[in-house]
């Protein structure tokens, strides 16, 4: 069937289909991009029966004693899936949830689900149960933000993320979504994890060094976290990378007291500066911090420039943008709207930044200079980053998916120091004095 095709090289001649909806089966070609066909809706229903399975099949034994599993391609529309969720849509490689246990389930979260890249880390059922938890609207906005961002990074890409669900036997699980070797982006991985269990000593001893002090009983220490985290490497070096990352933690005490917080952002790294972006970008971040309070954005604008300083190069890893943690006031849902407007951000300060350059002319010399920034980025990652030194700290964590910030390709040089009238000169100078982009 289609013997040949490479989907990414002409995923743009075929957007309409993406946009339409159409179920897709993996297949492999030459190229190292994520490769598919595409079947329009009346084989997609044909296919529902090959592929929709219960819980019971989902962990049923294989010949092998091994537990089966099956997963396939959806793309970006809706797919129609017979008995699970009409119109359920995903982009790519995606395991089939069992359908609702019992027919008094509400639908409005069900509703919501049927655009997520996959189906919630936690039951469905579960969520219902507690969809006034702050918890629940967590893991839903950390979904809905995967999603969304996913959405946005593969019309312009016009290739597929692949989607890969985990699980943490110790508690909890994740989606990965993943893009590798794009048309536009080399990698990009936006990853939700929702994970609970005991705080080791190593993370409970970091989270102490930032001022926490916690009660525990017999040395243990219940916890639970939830996020979404992301970084986009772009091929095109007037292209920037971005990360973000939006986060709840919660640690229970001997005495049963809880304590939560919120942690987050969203930074820029360019290669080359333009202004013009830079500026943009920062001001829709201050836009929506301003819809909470004027008062935050210029803090997490320091504290960004702060945070994500390379102390032992004496340099920025970017240009900012914005970063807090342990937010605990003034209240629970405050914080989570103020995080959710955040959230909401990103689409519109990054991709018009992508669709501007992604088609500029670079020079090898310009791409030479891109891998040496990339250095920057995987020795600040490696060595400052608490998120990739907690997960790394965290037993049963997914060392993959933590490590998929780091990009495919990076460079370092013996004491490679530019021109200083270069525009790399100039580049450095900027991320050794970080400025003030909107006064």
């Amino acid at each position: 069937m289609w013997s040949g095709v490479n989907a990414c090289r002409t995923a743009r001649a075929v957007s309409l289909c993406l946009r339409r909806g159409s179920v897709i089966a993996k297949h492999s070609v030459p190229n190292e991009c994520q490769s598919t066909f595409f079947l329009n809706n009346t084989s997609a229903a044909r296919l529902n029966t090959r592929f929709l399975y219960s819980a019971a099949a989902e962990n049923a034994k294989d010949k092998t004693g091994k537990k089966a599993t099956r997963s396939f391609l959806v793309a970006t529309g809706a797919a129609v899936v017979a008995g699970l969720v009409a119109g359920f849509s995903h982009f790519q490689k995606a395991e089939m949830v069992a359908k609702p246990s019992s027919p008094g389930e509400s639908n409005d979260i069900l509703e919501r689900c049927r655009s997520f890249m996959a189906m919630p880390v936690t039951d469905i059922k579960v969520l219902q149960e507690h969809k006034n938890d702050i918890k629940t609207k967590m893991e839903l906005m950390v979904m809905e933000t995967q999603a969304e961002v996913c959405r946005a990074l593969a019309e312009v890409d016009g290739c597929d993320f692949i989607v890969d669900r985990w699980e943490r036997k110790e508690g909890g699980g994740g989606i990965s979504c993943v893009l590798q070797n794009g048309n536009v982006f080399e990698k990009a991985g936006v990853n939700v994890s929702v994970v609970f269990g005991y705080l080791t000593e190593e993370a409970a001893k970091q989270m102490k060094s930032r001022g926490k002090s916690f009660k525990t009983k017999d040395g243990k220490l219940p916890f639970c976290a939830m996020g979404v985290s992301s970084v986009i490497h772009p091929k095109n070096p007037h292209v920037p990378t971005i990360h973000f990352n939006y986060r709840l933690f919660e640690i229970e005490e001997a005495d049963g007291n809880k304590q939560w917080w919120f942690g987050g952002g969203t930074d820029l790294t360019p290669s080359y500066l333009n202004e013009e972006d830079v500026v943009h970008f920062h001001k829709t971040l201050k836009e929506a911090c301003d819809k909470h309070d004027t008062k935050l954005y210029p803090k997490f604008k320091k504290w960004c420039d702060k945070y994500f300083f390379i102390s032992h190069r004496g340099e920025c890893r970017g240009v900012g943008g914005i970063f807090f943690d342990d937010v605990d006031s003034p209240s629970r849902e405050d914080v989570f709207e103020f995080v959710k407007s955040c959230a909401k951000a990103v689409v519109p300060c990054y991709i018009p930044i992508v669709k501007k350059h992604v088609d500029d002319v670079f020079t090898p010399e310009e791409k030479h200079w891109q891998q040496l920034r990339r250095g920057r980025y995987v020795e600040f990652n490696l060595v400052y980053d608490r998120g990739t030194k907690f997960g790394l700290a965290t037993p049963g964590s997914r060392t993959e998916s933590i490590l998929m910030s780091l990009p495919l390709t990076a460079r370092w040089e013996y004491m490679h120091e530019p021109d200083r009238n270069s525009r790399e000169g100039k580049m450095l100078d900027i991320l050794r004095h970080p400025r003030d982009w909107l006064h």
